[in-house]
C-alpha cells in the first residue's frame, strides 16, 4: 500500500508537458487542393484566434500547481454535468474528443449513446467520479491553492475557465466587478466618495488640496446625476476655501527666489486652487451648451459670481451670466438677474470694476441683438447706484486753493539746493519702494480713492447712457419704418423702451447738458406729437403706456437740471391731454397714468387757467368712464387743480349757461386737440353729482368734497380726505380692489330674461277691448295689500337669513378660536414639561 501511494503521488506530482511541435515544412512542399480554397472561400475565414493556441502550448512546465488545479477542476465539472443529464445522449468534453467539420463549415463534437442497460454501470462511474472529485476539493483545502471555487455554479462557462490563466490582468476584473454592479451601488458609491472629499477638503483645504483633481474626474462620469452632484460638490468647496484675494500669477524674479517651506507650501496651494478653478469654469461652461445641465451650469456660475466677484476669471463667469439675462427659461433669467444686481450692490467685494465689465457685457449684447431682447436685461440697470456730485469738477477746488497766497505769487521760488547722485539713487528708490508697497495695499484692500471711485462711476454712466440712448434710437427708426408700411402693432418691437425710459428718469439728474436738448426733441417725436403737427395721424408703434412714459422723463429731465434749460414743454400737455381719452384699462398700465398725473400736473407750479380748466373737465370726463382706481386718481388730481386755480372753481356751479368766467371760447368743445381751444372754463362739472353716487364709497366722499368747495371762499380749502399724490391713491385703492374681491357670483341677467320670458304671454288687443276691465277699489287694496306683505315678509326674511348667517360665522370662528387657543396651551405646558426634564 505503501508502494502503491508513493506511485500515485509520483503520478500527481508529474507535469503533462504539450506534444512537440510537428517538424517544420516549407511552403512550397505543401499541397493545397481545390476543395480546400472552395471551403476556404466560402466559409470566409478571415483569420484564426492564434490567442488561447498559444496560451496553451506556450505553458512552463514550472507551474505544477496551475496545471493540476485545471485538471482538477474539468474532474468537478464531470462529476456535476453527468446526474444532469436527462436524454440518453452524453455529451464528450471538448478537450477529449476531436472535433469534425462537416461540409458546412461547422464543428461537430463526438457523442456516444448511453443504454438503458447500462444505469448500474453510469451510477457507479459517476460515484466514482464524484468520490475522485471530492478528494481533489479535500487536496485543494488542505494545500490552498485553488482560489476560485465558482466552477459548480458556472458549468456552462468551462472553456472561458480553462483558458483564463493565472496571470490576468488587474483592469480586466475591475471591469467585470463594475458590469455586475447595478447603477444604484455606483451612484451611492461615488456620491459617498464626493462627500468623504469634499469634508476633508473644508476641513483641511492646504493638505488635502489635492482631492479637487479626484472630484473633478468624478464630475466627468458619464451618469448624468454623478456629474450634476459632482458639480453642486465643487460649488460648496470652492465657495468656501477661495480666499477673499486675487492671486496672480508669479514673475520670473520671483520664482528664481528661494523660499521658505511655508511660502513654497502656500504657492503650491495657489497654484493648484487657480488650475482646478479654471477647469471647473471650463467644464461648467462646456455643459452649458447641453439641455440636460444647463440650469445646473447656470446657477453654479451664478453662485461663483455672486460669492467671489473678486476672485480670478471672472470675465469668463461675467460673459455667461450677461448672456443669460435673456433666456427664454424664467428661472434662469430670474436667476442672473438678481445675480447681476447683486454685483452692481455690493461694490465693495470688487471695488466697482466688476460693475463696469457686466454694464459693457449688456451694451454689447444690446447692440448685437439689435435691441430685441428681454426687458428684464436692462432692468437690472435700475439697481446702480452713483454718487450725487459726480457730474460736478474739481476744476473749481483747484482754481480756490491759489487765490489764498496770491501775496506769495510775485515772489521768486527759492532755487533747488545741488544734490549728489547718491541721494538722487536713494531717493528714486525709496519712491519705488513705496509705489509697489501702495499698489500692494490697494490691490489687496477693496476701499478706492474719491478720485478712482468718480473715475469708474464715470465710465460706468457713459456705457449706461450710451445703451439708453441707442435704444432710442432704434425705436424711433422702426417707429418710423412702421409708420411709412402702414404697419400698427402697439409695443411688438420695443421690447427695451418701457425700462429704457424708466432708467432714464431715475438717471436724469446725472445727463449732461449738452444732450438734453436732443433728448427732450427724441421724447418729443416719441410721445407722437410731431406727426400730429404735421397734420398726418400719429403713428401707434408705441402703446399708450409708453408715450406717456416719453412724457413722465422729459418732464423728469427738466426739473432735474433745476429747470435751467429753455424748453417749451406745452407739446407734452397737449400730448397727455388726447393720450387720457386713448386710455383702456384693459390694456394700459394704469399705475402709469396715474404717474403721469403726478408729474405733470400734481408737482408743477400754478398751471395756466385755460390748460387747468380744460385738464379739470377732461379728469372728471375720465373718472366716469373708467374703473374706481382710475377714478380717485383723477379726482385727487383734479382737486389738487381747483385748489391751484381758484378761479376754476366756477365750473362747479350749475347755470344753464355754463361758468360765469368768460373766456375766448364761449362753447365747451369735447372733440378739440389743444386744451386752449376746448373751452373748459365754459363748461359744467356735472359728472360730479353722478360721481357722489358711486359704488365705491372712497369715490363717492371724493366727489362730495369737490363739490363742497362750491359753497367755500376762493382762499378757502375744503377739509381734506387724501392727503396723498394720484399716484398713491391709485395703488391703495388697486391693493384694497383685489383684497376684497366678491366670493360669490351673482345671478346672470339672461337667466332672469329667460325666467320672464316664460310668464310672458302676448294678448290681442280686441279681446282687451271687450273685457270688462272695471275692478272694485277694495278688492284691489286688499290684493295690493297682500302682495306688498309678501315683499315686506321676504325682504325680512332676507335680513334675518342674513343676520343668522353673520351669528353662525361669528361662532365658528370663535370655535376655531378655542380650539387654537387650547393648541397653543398644550404646546406651552409640553415646552415647560420637557425645559424641565
Amino acid at each position: 500500500m505503501g508502494k502503491r501511494s508513493g506511485s500515485k503521488r509520483k503520478d500527481k506530482n508529474k507535469v503533462i508537458l504539450p506534444p512537440e511541435l510537428p517538424p517544420e515544412v516549407d511552403d512550397d512542399a505543401v499541397d493545397v487542393s481545390d476543395e480546400d480554397i472552395e471551403f476556404y472561400s466560402r466559409n470566409e475565414f478571415h483569420h484564426f484566434d492564434q490567442e488561447p493556441i498559444d496560451r496553451y502550448v506556450k505553458r512552463t512546465a514550472g507551474d505544477e500547481a496551475e496545471v493540476e488545479r485545471l485538471y482538477e477542476e474539468r474532474e468537478k465539472r464531470k462529476a456535476l454535468r453527468r446526474p444532469r443529464e436527462e436524454n440518453d445522449d452524453l455529451e464528450v468534453d471538448p478537450v477529449d474528443a476531436l472535433p469534425i467539420k462537416n461540409l458546412q463549415g461547422e464543428l461537430v463534437y463526438n457523442r456516444a449513446k448511453k443504454a438503458r442497460s447500462e444505469e448500474n454501470t453510469g451510477s457507479t462511474k459517476s460515484q466514482e467520479n464524484g468520490a475522485d472529485a471530492k478528494q481533489g476539493i479535500n487536496k485543494d483545502e488542505q494545500t490552498g491553492k485553488s482560489k476560485n471555487k465558482k466552477g459548480g455554479d458556472k458549468v456552462k462557462n468551462t472553456q472561458s475557465h480553462i483558458e483564463v490563466p493565472k496571470g490576468k490582468l488587474h483592469s480586466d476584473v475591475l471591469e467585470e466587478v463594475k458590469e455586475e454592479l447595478s447603477a444604484e451601488e455606483l451612484f451611492e458609491k461615488k456620491k459617498a466618495q464626493l462627500a468623504e472629499l469634499g469634508m476633508a477638503m473644508l476641513e483641511e483645504p492646504e493638505s488635502n488640496i489635492r482631492s479637487l483633481n479626484d472630484m473633478l474626474s468624478i464630475s466627468n462620469d458619464k451618469d448624468q446625476k454623478v456629474v450634476k452632484l459632482g458639480l453642486m460638490s465643487l460649488l460648496a468647496v470652492f465657495k468656501d476655501i477661495i480666499p477673499s484675494y486675487r492671486i496672480r500669477q508669479l514673475t520670473e524674479k520671483e520664482l528664481a527666489v528661494e523660499v521658505s517651506k511655508e511660502v513654497k507650501k502656500t504657492r503650491y496651494y495657489e497654484y493648484t486652487l487657480i488650475r482646478c478653478y479654471k477647469a471647473y469654469l471650463q467644464k461648467l461652461i462646456s455643459l452649458e451648451k447641453q439641455p440636460h445641465f444647463y440650469s445646473v451650469a447656470v446657477r453654479c456660475m451664478c453662485a461663483l459670481l455672486d460669492t467671489a466677484p473678486h476672485f480670478n476669471f471672472r470675465e469668463s463667469l461675467l460673459a455667461s451670466v450677461a448672456k443669460n439675462l435673456s433666456s427664454s427659461d424664467d428661472v434662469v433669467r430670474k436667476m442672473c438677474c438678481e445675480t447681476i444686481r447683486s454685483v452692481f450692490i455690493n461694490e465693495g467685494k470688487h471695488r466697482g470694476e466688476a460693475t463696469i465689465e457686466a454694464v459693457r457685457l449688456i451694451a454689447d449684447h444690446v447692440k448685437l441683438n439689435d435691441c430685441q431682447l428681454h426687458p428684464d436685461s436692462i432692468e437690472v440697470f435700475l439697481s446702480l447706484r452713483f454718487d450725487e456730485d459726480l457730474g460736478e469738477d474739481e476744476t473749481e477746488e483747484q482754481k480756490v486753493k491759489p487765490k489764498k497766497n496770491k501775496h506769495r505769487q510775485n515772489q521768486e521760488a527759492p532755487k533747488p539746493l545741488p544734490v549728489s547722485d547718491k541721494k538722487k539713487t536713494r531717493r528714486e528708490l525709496i519712491s519705488k519702494a513705496r509705489e509697489e508697497v501702495d499698489a500692494d495695499l490697494r490691490a489687496v484692500s477693496f476701499t478706492l480713492d474719491p478720485k478712482e471711485r468718480k473715475g469708474i462711476q464715470r465710465e460706468t454712466l457713459s456705457a449706461l447712457f450710451e445703451t439708453y440712448f441707442r435704444i432710442l434710437k432704434h425705436s424711433m427708426s422702426t417707429s418710423n419704418l412702421r409708420s411709412k408700411a402702414n404697419i400698427v402693432s402697439p409695443g411688438a418691437s420695443h421690447p427695451l423702451l418701457a425700462p429704457c425710459l424708466e432708467g432714464l428718469g431715475k438717471f436724469s439728474h446725472l445727463i449732461d447738458l449738452d444732450f438734453m436738448g436732443e433728448l427732450i426733441a427724441c421724447l418729443k417725436k416719441l410721445s407722437g406729437y410731431s406727426d400730429r403737427q404735421d397734420g398726418t395721424p400719429h403713428d401707434n408703434t408705441l402703446s399708450v403706456s409708453e408715450r406717456m412714459q416719453c412724457c413722465i422723463v422729459a418732464f423728469k429731465v427738466w426739473r432735474s437740471n433745476l429747470e435751467a434749460l429753455n424748453v417749451d414743454l406745452q407739446d407734452f400737455f397737449v400730448q397727455l391731454y388726447n393720450l387720457i381719452l386713448e386710455y383702456r384699462p384693459d390694456r394700459d398700465r394704469g399705475e402709469v397714468l396715474a404717474d403721469a398725473l403726478k408729474t405733470l400736473l400734481w408737482e408743477g407750479k400754478q398751471q395756466d387757467m385755460l390748460r387747468a380748466a380744460a385738464f379739470i373737465k377732461r379728469l372728471a370726463t375720465f373718472a366716469l368712464s373708467f374703473g374706481s382706481a382710475e377714478a380717485i386718481a383723477a379726482l385727487v388730481t383734479l382737486k389738487h387743480l381747483l385748489q391751484k386755480n381758484s378761479k376754476c372753481r366756477n365750473m362747479l356751479e350749475n347755470d344753464s349757461g355754463g361758468g360765469s368766467l368768460s373766456c375766448l371760447v364761449a362753447k365747451y368743445n369735447p372733440e378739440a386737440k389743444d386744451p386752449y381751444l376746448s373751452g373748459g372754463l365754459a363748461s359744467v362739472l356735472w359728472e360730479l353729482s353722478l360721481l357722489e353716487k358711486h359704488y365705491d364709497i372712497s369715490v363717492s366722499s371724493m366727489a362730495s368734497n369737490i363739490l363742497s368747495m362750491a359753497t367755500l371762499n376762493p382762499t378757502q380749502n375744503p377739509v381734506p380726505i387724501l392727503n396723498v399724490n394720484p399716484l398713491e391713491a391709485y395703488r391703495d385703492l388697486s391693493i384694497e380692489r383685489e383684497l376684497s374681491k366678491p366670493a360669490s357670483k351673482a345671478l346672470s341677467l339672461n337667466l332672469k330674461k329667460r325666467r320672464r320670458g316664460k310668464e310672458f304671454v302676448a294678448l290681442n288687443p280686441e279681446v282687451l277691448r271687450k273685457a270688462d276691465c272695471s275692478v272694485d277699489k277694495q278688492e284691489l287694496e286688499e290684493k295690493l295689500q297682500s302682495h306688498f306683505a309678501v315683499l315686506r315678509g321676504i325682504s325680512e326674511n332676507e335680513r334675518l337669513r342674513a343676520e343668522l348667517n353673520h351669528t353662525l360665522s361669528s361662532i365658528n370662528m370663535y370655535k376655531e378660536y378655542k380650539k387654537q387657543k387650547k393648541k397653543n396651551m398644550k404646546s406651552k405646558i409640553i415646552r415647560k414639561k420637557v425645559a424641565r426634564v
